[in-house]
């Protein structure tokens, strides 16, 4: 058994959709990236590839190449979980904490839980996903970005 962490941080920007999770979530600005900038999958995906000890996904969809611009990063997340059996490892479970102050994320959980469990062949009961605010402190609480933290446990070798 072995353990991942990741962390990522994207900033708000008007004219984008935000999708987290691999959900569409309407009536807010988007996060700004080269991919889709679905910043719990991008921490997941971290976290996954660190726990296997293959980089990150920096390493492996760098932002300064044109087939990753606007990418969904649930195909980045499929691609990384195909990582990982590759190099003889599963997926165990994800754990994952959203921080950002709007919007509410509660009505969406379920179906983010979900998507990162199809994603990654696992059952719905081995993701969690959490959210929280960061009570109008920093960045966070400026409304001016969102940050998500993803604990993984992988098997395997």
């Amino acid at each position: 058994m072995r353990i991942g962490i990741g962390i990522d941080v994207h900033p708000f920007a008007a004219g984008r959709k935000l999708v987290i999770g691999g959900v569409y979530i309407p009536g807010h600005d988007g996060l700004d990236g080269h991919s889709d900038a679905d910043v719990l999958l991008h921490a997941i995906s971290d976290a996954l590839l660190g726990a296997a000890a293959l980089g990150d996904i920096g390493l492996h969809f760098p932002n300064t190449s044109a087939e990753f611009k606007d990418i969904d990063s649930m195909i980045l997340l499929k691609h990384v979980g195909k990582l990982l059996a590759e190099h003889g490892y599963a997926p165990v479970n994800v754990d994952a904490m959203l921080l950002l102050e709007a919007p509410k994320i509660a009505p969406y959980i379920q179906q983010m839980r979900q998507n990162i469990a199809d994603a990654l062949g696992l059952q719905v009961g081995d993701v969690a996903v959490k959210a929280t605010t960061n009570e109008k402190l920093g960045y966070i609480g400026r409304k001016e970005g969102a940050e998500a933290h993803a604990v993984c446990l992988i098997q395997g070798k």
